[in-house]
């Protein structure tokens, strides 16, 4: 048989399967299909085209494709059919499924609307292979913000949607008539909420878990109700009845009946807590032509992102770095070294034999001649604290004193904990001879003494922050170096990175302004758990005993921009515009630098509930500090550009810099989908964490009122972002003021950063609320 026939029959035979698959479905979901347009994979109103004269083209796999095509990848609109049935109508971008499109699945499941790298991402409808219809919003194949859908038995819900499930603000109706409407949580009717009965009585309170629980109102339809505390515990239960007319009474009536009786007609249909359905796969490497190369790129690209291999990039010259003549390429089975032959020919192995790659005037070229991007290997952050830094001893120091105080044996205690335990006097010295003592080991550095401050509260802090002690001890005290950042702040203050990243040391000059308002601080955090202020672990002190006698006291924090993701662009923001910009040209720029206020060109934009929850996080947090008398704090934020042509659009070239074509290499927008779409990962997403959002590029207007924000441009980017409040140390002690009243007589005295704290948290929250906004 040939090509063409089997093309041809391969072609027909799954369509009739889909097809009547997808009629069966929509005959049994009957009238609750309405008038949508997605239960054909064949109709095509409403969505794009595919040229009449795209040619048909069978995959190594047994896929079948018609449509537009480029680089040896589906690009622009075309109609995909998988062996297993699934077929797909809609527009492609270099391979992926993106932009508008219908996906149906041979088991009668149908999909339409938006779509982003291979994922339903957007607003869309989905009909399920049992009738349950949802339209709204999706994220990574989760329904995920609002939208409404009608359950096969004859439920509704309409309202907010978070990870696949019910979670905000919601409606549910059953089809007996009775009706909810309140807080969700997790897919489960939680917080504050009515319900009412289709009888009339309804319940107005807390619920927890589909429950009624704490203070609440049972009413009758003739007016009488029941006021108390609610608990399935009937023994943790008791209120006051209230007849119609006034005045109290009693009534032969059990609330547990509620538990027991009335909300038996009140069960919610469940969701799927994962993915909706699986999602087909489209193979770059049973692409034909260039898909080899395709395949290669992709794998190069994420493995890069996860720091795994190392590869040099070939210069414009059409040379390989120095070093020996070896290019490395990744398959899915590991690392493939290829030899470089005569200066210009790469040989490696593909899928189906040897892949041979040329070196040319223009880099690294493919079968096709066409660029092939290797990936450059991630630059780490500071300079490692190796023998013979000027800082190696004190940094053994540390790690010695870090090792000796988290490893010492203590008492287990609860979190609540007494006021002596943050009295300033509560400190342990222990001296670290040389040569070593009862208590502390011999070491090779010069003989110190260490002190520990308040150790039962930062031993409670790790606790509440989920911190390991072995993991702890690990990252600071393991093999591997610290490494100290370049410069140090305009504090005069170092800092230091762990190896993996986790924590930052920072050396501070005074302590008091901490152990004062340590109690505060410590209150907060545990009171509020997305607590946007940074996570302190330690706070010690390391004197030096030998010829050079000083005392360096340091903070242990948490480093907010830990991550899988590469961070490509960080600001500062204080919301105060004196010195509030970078001192780097334009071209210097790089994912390295700390933008200030005055560099911001983008507005945040968060969903409706996250932006909610920022707002009031914001404002309790600021109203900790202002108590506390500090100022001077600022917004560190951190962005992930999801799609890697945003990013390399927004990156600064300079003229003759061979490494700028790589940029766009350090991010794998495959390996962020992996993420997203793996719904037990979206556990480590909190506030200012691995949050997925928008940003809108903005442009400054001279006329605005407000130099720091500019107008919003309506061009906008999928980012993942980290933000939190740093530098919470500085209290508004004499030397700032000094410094206030100085400034004022030469600048602005609105646009400083040293101001009062009521005025500086002011002025901080109204810039905040301005960069940051719902996104609609």
């Amino acid at each position: 048989m040939n090509k063409e026939k089997f093309s041809s029959r391969a072609w027909e035979a799954t369509v009739r399967r889909s097809q009547a698959a997808i009629a069966l479905t929509k005959r049994g979901s009957g009238g609750l299909c309405g008038s949508m347009s997605v239960a054909h994979v064949d109709d095509e109103d409403n969505l794009p085209t595919t040229p009449e004269s795209s040619p048909e083209r069978l995959l190594a796999n047994g896929d079948l494709y018609k449509g537009q095509w480029a680089d040896g990848a589906p690009h622009g609109v075309g109609k995909y059919m998988w062996v297993d049935g699934c077929v797909y109508l809609g527009e492609w971008r270099r391979g992926a499924i993106m932009g508008r499109g219908k996906l149906c699945w041979p088991g009668g499941a149908c999909y339409e609307g938006d779509f982003k790298n291979g994922c339903m991402d957007g607003k869309g409808c989905y009909i399920g292979a049992n009738g349950d219809i949802y339209r709204g919003s999706w994220m990574a194949n989760l329904k995920h913000g609002q939208g409404a859908k009608q359950f096969v038995v004859g439920d509704c819900y309409e309202g907010e949607w978070r990870r696949g499930v019910q979670e905000g603000h919601g409606r549910y109706q059953w089809k007996n008539g009775n009706r909810y409407v309140g807080q969700w949580r997790n897919g489960v009717i939680c917080g504050n909420g009515v319900l009412i009965w289709a009888n009339g009585n309804c319940y107005d309170g807390g619920w927890e878990d589909g429950f009624p629980k704490g203070n609440g109102t049972f009413k009758w339809g003739d007016g009488s109700y029941y006021v108390g505390n609610w608990s399935k515990d009937g023994s943790q239960q008791n209120g006051t009845y209230y007849p119609l007319g006034g005045g109290e009474g009693d009534i032969d009536w059990d609330p547990q009946q509620v538990y027991q009786v009335d909300l038996n007609d009140c069960k919610v249909c469940p969701c799927e807590k994962g993915s909706t359905m699986e999602m087909p796969t489209v193979d770059g490497s049973l692409m034909d032509g260039g898909g080899d190369l395709v395949k290669m790129q992709r794998q190069a690209m994420l493995l890069s992102s996860k720091g795994l291999g190392k590869a040099r990039r070939s210069s414009v010259e059409g040379k390989l770095s120095n070093g020996p003549d070896k290019v490395y390429v990744w398959e899915s089975d590991g690392e493939v070294t290829c030899d470089v032959v005569d200066g210009n020919a790469v040989v490696g192995k593909g899928e189906e034999g040897l892949i041979s790659l040329q070196l040319d005037g223009m880099g690294l070229r493919g079968p096709r001649g066409l660029p092939l991007m290797l990936p450059r290997v991630m630059k780490q952050q500071g300079e490692t604290i190796s023998k013979g830094h000027k800082n190696y001893e004190l940094m053994l120091n540390l790690q010695l004193g870090i090792r000796h105080a988290v490893g010492r044996p203590a008492p287990v205690t609860s979190l609540d904990l007494k006021r002596s335990a943050f009295d300033p006097k509560e400190k342990v010295w222990t001296r670290f001879p040389s040569e070593g003592s009862k208590h502390t080991p011999p070491h090779q550095s010069c003989e110190f003494k260490w002190k520990d401050y308040c150790p039962l509260v930062f031993r409670s802090l790790r606790k509440l922050f989920k911190v390991d002690a072995a993991d702890y001890m690990l990252s600071i005290c393991g093999n591997d170096a610290l490494r100290e950042l370049s410069s140090p702040g305009k504090s005069g203050s170092f800092f230091y990175l762990t190896n993996d990243d986790r924590y930052m040391i920072k050396t501070i000059k005074k302590a008091e302004v901490l152990i004062r308002m340590l109690k505060a601080y410590y209150e907060h955090v545990r009171a509020f758990e997305n607590t946007l202020v940074a996570r302190f672990f330690g706070l010690h002190c390391v004197k030096l005993t030998g010829a050079i006698q000083r005392k360096v006291r340091f903070v242990i924090m948490g480093n907010l921009f830990c991550s899988e993701y590469f961070i490509h662009r960080r600001y500062d923001l204080k919301g105060s515009s004196h010195g509030r910009t970078t001192d780097k040209p334009e071209t210097e720029i790089d994912e390295n630098t700390t933008l200030k206020d005055l560099d911001l060109n983008f507005i945040f934009r968060l969903q409706k509930t996250w932006f909610q929850e920022f707002r009031r996080q914001v404002d309790r947090d600021c109203e900790l500090l202002e108590s506390e008398k500090i100022m001077d704090y600022s917004l560190l934020v951190g962005l992930h550009f999801r799609d890697a042509s945003s990013y390399g659009a927004l990156t600064p070239k300079s003229n003759g810099d061979s490494e700028s074509e790589y940029a766009v290499t350090r991010v794998s927008r495959a390996d962020m989908d992996d993420f997203l779409c793996d719904p037990a990962r979206w556990a480590s997403i909190k506030l200012g964490v691995n949050m997925p959002a928008r940003v809108e590029r903005m442009v400054r207007n001279s006329n605005c009122d407000s130099p720091l924000v500019g107008e919003a441009t309506g061009e906008f980017f999928d980012v993942i972002m980290f933000f939190g409040i740093i530098d919470i140390l500085q209290d508004y002690d004499i030397t700032k003021k000094i410094e206030h009243a100085y400034k004022s007589m030469h600048y602005d005295a609105t646009s400083i950063s040293a101001v009062d704290p009521r005025q500086y948290s002011r002025r901080f929250r109204d810039f905040i609320f301005k960069v940051f906004a719902e996104d609609t």
